[in-house]
């Protein structure tokens, strides 16, 4: 006897399975917990098989029945409905494992031993540092031009849109990689090649020695907030990358030792930096603990002392002092770099100081020193003469 919607509805759960059937197969199976869902028993291949339709009563007795007459369709074309669940399962568990960040991964490891340290290093942090936490989890074949749009405009807003297309070129070849295996038909990098305009690279300009001394009274006329100024004059003084200074934090410095460590997720290259301390960069930052406002930042946002500082504020208070297109805060690494080694500073020194990474591999391999004796005395001597008034 076929059920009925009250027979089914009305249905309890004893101490054992139940079926109760419909005919042509169907039956609805309730366990002894009460949950009921519909089934089909079938033959494929002269093999008997049972494929669970779904729940009831998300899935009502008509819909049941309608679900049965199309699986008994596929069955008449050859097809075994638990079969084709078994593949589809198996097709969807091979596309979450081709994610974005395992064909990049493949795609780096491929490449990394027939391209130069400076190539490892580009790529590698663009794709650990934009690109994985991003999209990296997300199978490669349902990335689109969209998403992977969204990214770089993030990117852009956090670190320029040069870096941001730096990072799109990166994901171009990821994509390329994945298309010539076979796990995605588009290259949704390569359709947004002209996603914005990309300024024109240029050289970063440096002041001339008889310049810097204009820079800093410029600093001191500047209108704006105390606590810009301040980051401005550190920047100086230690001559480290824009955003190692705005987002520096105080649990990083040990003012006693007269030392700055730098954690290597905040590097560049991600390798953890010791920046010695000049007399004149302590009494800055002995200066400017009362402006901080218990924040864990030295530069906490005036809005909030939950984050730091935009680096772009920097780049604003030089535009405000008259700099524009003559010289920005990336600017101070090349001046210092320029007025040291005039000064007859040791270059392997210099470019440990600026944390630059030895070009020529083998000599790398070999080169591990600090030298933070004479950088820490190479460090007081650019701050005295900065600021030669507060060395004496």
């Amino acid at each position: 006897m076929k059920l009925t919607d009250l027979k089914v509805s009305k249905a309890k759960a004893i101490d054992r399975p139940q079926k109760l059937t419909d005919g042509g197969g169907l039956y609805l199976y309730i366990s002894p917990t009460g949950v009921k869902s519909w089934r089909l028993d079938y033959s494929h291949n002269n093999k008997r098989y049972t494929h669970t339709i779904g729940k009831y009563p998300v899935i009502t007795l008509a819909e049941a029945r309608a679900r049965k007459l199309e699986l008994k369709k596929e069955l008449s074309a050859g097809l075994s409905p638990s079969v084709e669940k078994h593949k589809e399962k198996i097709r969807r568990s091979e596309e979450a494992a081709q994610t974005f960040e395992l064909l990049a991964n493949e795609w780096f490891q491929g490449k990394k031993d027939i391209r130069s340290k400076a190539w490892q290093e580009g790529n590698g942090l663009y794709l650990r540092r934009d690109l994985i936490p991003a999209i990296g989890k997300i199978p490669i074949d349902e990335i689109n031009g969209k998403t992977l749009l969204l990214v770089l405009q993030s990117i852009a807003k956090d670190r320029g849109v040069r870096t941001a297309d730096r990072a799109r070129q990166t994901a171009l070849q990821v994509f390329e990689h994945a298309i010539l295996n076979f796990k995605t038909e588009k290259n949704p990098a390569a359709i947004l090649r002209k996603w914005a305009e990309i300024p024109a690279a240029v050289n970063r300009p440096h002041l001339e020695e008889g310049d810097v001394h204009q820079l800093i009274d410029a600093m001191d006329a500047y209108p704006g907030y105390l606590t810009t100024k301040l980051a401005a004059k550190l920047l100086l003084l230690t001559f480290v990358r824009k955003m190692e200074v705005t987002d520096a934090q105080w649990d990083e410095f040990d003012l006693q030792n007269k030392k700055w460590i730098i954690p290597a997720e905040r590097m560049k290259m991600k390798e953890a930096h010791v920046v010695p301390l000049s007399a004149q960069a302590v009494s800055l930052i002995n200066q400017l603990q009362p402006y901080t406002r218990g924040s864990k930042y030295l530069f906490p946002k005036n809005s909030t002392v939950l984050k730091p500082m935009s680096a772009a504020s920097l780049n604003k208070m030089f535009d405000t002092m008259g700099y524009k297109g003559r010289f920005s805060p990336h600017g101070i690494r090349a001046t210092a770099s320029t007025w040291l080694n005039e000064k007859g500073f040791r270059h392997d020194v210099i470019e440990r100081q600026l944390a630059h990474t030895e070009r020529n591999q083998v000599r790398a391999s070999y080169n591990h020193a600090d030298y933070l004796l004479e950088r820490r005395e190479m460090m007081q001597a650019w701050a005295d003469f900065l600021f030669p008034s507060a060395s004496k």
